[in-house]
């Protein structure tokens, strides 16, 4: 199953897109491991349209676009579950344990994302209480992938 990471915005060529690149590139080997085979990134622009309602709706037409058919989608969203980083593990196991294609891992813009979308997600997950800029969360991610792995592959980095 390939591992799919779709966002709104882009990181540039600045420290977060370094960050982010080094932690997905010490994932792959591990989440090779859990059966997610590969690790494709989309970034796609944020819409311009007047209103958050109409920004959040062509930003959700992008992200399908984006998304394989059949994939599992797990939102990224402030009022998502919040979980351990062992949870998180678990959790990823089970839904790349589960088949299909693709897992797609959504970023929706600052507006949100459109119910629409939030509706189709398998899972919709927090990051925790706190409100973070997109650029951080791309980077937060990539070091839960590796982390993910890492305890999986019962790897010391993740200590309890």
């Amino acid at each position: 199953m390939k591992l799919k990471i779709i966002a709104v915005g882009r990181l540039g060529r600045g420290p977060e897109r370094a960050l982010a690149e080094a932690w997905l590139e010490r994932a792959r080997p591990l989440l090779r491991q859990m059966g997610l085979s590969a690790i494709e990134e989309r970034e796609l622009p944020e819409s311009r349209a007047r209103t958050p309602e109409l920004r959040r709706r062509q930003e959700a037409e992008a992200i399908g676009r984006a998304i394989g058919a059949g994939a599992r989608i797990v939102l990224l969203d402030e009022r998502g579950e919040q979980v351990t980083s062992r949870e998180l593990a678990g959790r990823l196991r089970k839904l790349a344990a589960a088949g299909g294609r693709e897992l797609a891992v959504i970023i929706g813009g600052p507006d949100g994302v459109d119910e629409a979308l939030r509706r189709r997600a398998a899972w919709t997950l927090a990051m925790g209480r706190l409100t973070w800029p997109h650029r951080l969360v791309r980077v937060m991610l990539a070091e839960q992938l590796y982390r993910a792995g890492s305890i999986i592959a019962g790897h010391p980095y993740h200590r309890d």
